[in-house]
C-alpha cells in the first residue's frame, strides 16, 4: 500500500512489508538500509543523531520542528551522525538561533546521510508502536526516480540489530585521555584541572557528554576500546570502572565485554554502567537481555528509582532491556520504567557497583539523573578512605 506522493517526491521511505512513504529528500543522496525506530524528544536532534547508540537505525522524529535552529559543532555528541538517516514531517526551515553555524541539510548532506520531509509522522511511528521497528530502505533522488520494488527488496534484505555487534564499529581506535566538563554559560566548556578519580571508561559508543559529566564530577578519564581486557582496564589502577552506552544486541557484544566485566568486577573497585553498559553489566552478573517491540527513544519518559521514590524525568535510547526476572540473587533492581514497567537500572546489594538504561547525561530539561555521576564519585571516595 502507497502512501499518498506529494508532487514531484524526491525521497522514498519503503518498508520490508511493501509499505511506501514518499517525500521530499535532504541531505546526502543515495539510498541505505536500517532499522527504523521513533524519537519523541522536541529538541536536541543533532545530539540524537551524532548518538553512537543509533547506529544501524533511522529515526523518525515525531516532533514537526526539525532543523529550525540550525547546527552547531558544539553539540555533536562524536565526530560525525552515526544514525543512518532521518524522517520528519515538515521540510526544515532555515535556522533562527544565534548558536547556529549551519543548516541541517547541508550537515547531512557532508557526512553522508540521507533525510525525507514531509512524512505523515504520525501514521508512520503508530505502525511502529503496533508492528515493531520494521526493517527500511530510505532514498534520496533529485530526479524523482525510484526502484520501488529493489527498495523494498532491500528493506527485507536486512539483516536487522539482533545478534548484530556495532559497539566494534563505533569505538575509538586507539585509547585517549578525556578532561572537558560540561558546557556552562558564559564560558562553554571548561577543563577539569583537579581530578580527585582516576576512571577508565571503556567506549562501547560514548558520547562526548556523558564523558563530560564524568570530568565534572571530579574523573581524570582514560578511554579504552570495546574490545579492552579486564588486564588492560586495571593496569591503569583506576579507582572506578565506567561501562557507556553504545548500540547493537547486548548479548553479541557481550561475548567479549562480558568476561571483562566479570574480571573487573573481581577487582573490587566501583562500577557505574549506562545503557549498553547497563544491559552488560547485568549480563555479567547472569541476567538476561529481550529485543523490545519499538524500543524507548526520547527525552521525556518517567523512571522510578526505587530506593528513594522519586521519579525522574529521563533521556532514552534503547531496543533492548535487562529482563528483570532473570536477575540473580543479590542484584537489587533499582529503576523501572512507569511507561512500561520495563527495567532501568540495577546495583548490587553488598558493592558500589550500579547501572541505569537511561541517558543520565541528556538534560531534557530537568537535570535528574546527574546524581548518579555524584554517586560514582561518592563511591570512589568511600573506596578512597
Amino acid at each position: 500500500m502507497a502512501h499518498k506522493a506529494p508532487s514531484h517526491p524526491t525521497a522514498c521511505l519503503a518498508l520490508a512489508d511493501g509499505t511506501l512513504f514518499y517525500g521530499r529528500g535532504f541531505g546526502a543522496t543515495g539510498d541505505t538500509i536500517a532499522e527504523l525506530c521513533f524519537n519523541t524528544a522536541m529538541t536536541g536532534y543533532q545530539e540524537i543523531m551524532t548518538d553512537p547508540s543509533y547506529a544501524g537505525q533511522v529515526v523518525t522524529f515525531t516532533f514537526p520542528h526539525i532543523g529550525n535552529t540550525g547546527v552547531t559543532p558544539e553539540d555533536d555528541e562524536t565526530a560525525d551522525p552515526v544514525a543512518a538517516g532521518m524522517v520528519v514531517k515538515w521540510d526544515p526551515t532555515e535556522p533562527s538561533n544565534w548558536r547556529s553555524a549551519g543548516t541541517l541539510s547541508d550537515w547531512l548532506a557532508a557526512r553522508g546521510r540521507i533525510a525525507i520531509g514531509g512524512v505523515d509522522t504520525r501514521r508512520l511511528t503508530r505502525a511502529i508502536r503496533q508492528q515493531g521497528a520494521p526493517h527500511v530502505a530510505l532514498a534520496h533522488d533529485p530526479d524523482g526516480n525510484f526502484d520501488t520494488a529493489a527498495l523494498v527488496a532491500k528493506a527485507r534484505a536486512f539483516s536487522g540489530l539482533e545478534g548484530v555487534d556495532l559497539a566494534k564499529e563505533v569505538t575509538c581506535a586507539q585509547s585517549y585521555r578525556w578532561d572537558e566538563m560540561r558546557w556552562a554559560w558564559p564560558d562553554g566548556y571548561a577543563r577539569q584541572e583537579d581530578p580527585k578519580y582516576k576512571v577508565v571508561a571503556v567506549d562501547f559508543g560514548a558520547k562526548r557528554n556523558i564523558l563530560r559529566c564524568l570530568a565534572s564530577a571530579g574523573c581524570d578519564v582514560t578511554v579504552l576500546p570495546a574490545t579492552a581486557t579486564a588486564e588492560q582496564v586495571l593496569a591503569h589502577n583506576p579507582d572506578g570502572v565506567f561501562l557507556s552506552n553504545g548500540p547493537g544486541d547486548p548479548a553479541a557484544t557481550g561475548v567479549y565485554a562480558v568476561p571483562m566485566i566479570k574480571d573487573v568486577l573481581k577487582a573490587d573497585i566501583p562500577v557505574f554502567g549506562i545503557c549498553l553498559g547497563h544491559q552488560m553489566l547485568a549480563l555479567a552478573l547472569g541476567a538476561k537481555t529481550v529485543k523490545m517491540n519499538h524500543g524507548h527513544h526520547g527525552a521525556n519518559h518517567p523512571v522510578k528509582d526505587h530506593d528513594t521514590g522519586k521519579v525522574e524525568i529521563t533521556s532514552m535510547n534503547h531496543g533492548f532491556a535487562v529482563d528483570a526476572q532473570t536477575l540473580p540473587a543479590g542484584v537489587v533492581e533499582s529503576h523501572v520504567s512507569l511507561f512500561d514497567g520495563s527495567n532501568c537500572g540495577i546495583r548490587l546489594a553488598d558493592k558500589p557497583v550500579f547501572s541505569v538504561q537511561h541517558h543520565p547525561e541528556a538534560s531534557p530539561g530537568p537535570q535528574d539523573s546527574f546524581y548518579l555521576f555524584e554517586k560514582f564519585a561518592a563511591y570512589m571516595a568511600a573506596k578512597a578512605a
